[in-house]
């Protein structure tokens, strides 16, 4: 069985068929591109509601399996944004590092960096990671991050994912 990762897109407008999915599905090209592991997807575009988030948070977990579930969107200071307090109440653990690592590597890019509230956190045997609700800012915060990732699924007793590694090396301690 292969292992399932959740894509959550939280964003009003593309929920609501105002504009297109474009970060989540720059997020699942992503991973397309770094997993030599294959895997299933769990995929939903969802309003900035906190209820609905935390709903999805948990299903996704709970019901669908997902060993990662990698939200975008609704992660900076606006009153709708509200995707870190949803996964805080979702999460057994929150991973502070691993919004530490994005704000510090967003601000080589914008000043603004400083405004976001990017988080991660575990919910029995699933990495949640909230990322930022821009294509390009996902991708240089999930390649920041995503290093870590493959190991903490293993700690968390998740299954393991391999990367294609000349495109996406990740760290795992040798034995």
């Amino acid at each position: 069985m292969s292992p399932k990762i959740g894509i959550l897109n939280i964003s009003d407008r593309a929920s609501a068929g105002v504009y297109e999915d474009t970060p989540g599905q720059a997020c699942l090209a992503l991973l397309r591109k770094w997993l030599s592991t294959p895997f299933e997807t769990d995929y939903k575009v969802i309003p900035d509601e906190r209820a609905v988030i935390e709903a999805e948070l948990r299903r996704q977990a709970d019901v669908a399996g997902c060993c990662l579930v990698v939200t975008t969107g609704g992660t900076g200071p606006a009153p709708r944004d509200v995707t870190p307090e949803a996964t805080a109440a979702v999460c057994e653990k929150m991973l502070p590092g691993f919004g530490e690592l994005m704000r510090a590597t967003s601000l080589k890019y914008v000043p603004t960096a400083i405004l976001s509230r990017q988080t991660a956190g575990i919910r029995g045997k699933t990495l949640i990671v909230n990322l930022p609700g821009r294509p390009k800012a996902i991708g240089e915060n999930l390649a920041a991050v995503f290093p870590a990732i493959p190991y903490c699924i293993d700690l968390i007793g998740g299954p393991r994912l391999e990367t294609n590694e000349a495109v996406m090396p990740v760290f795992r301690p040798k034995p």
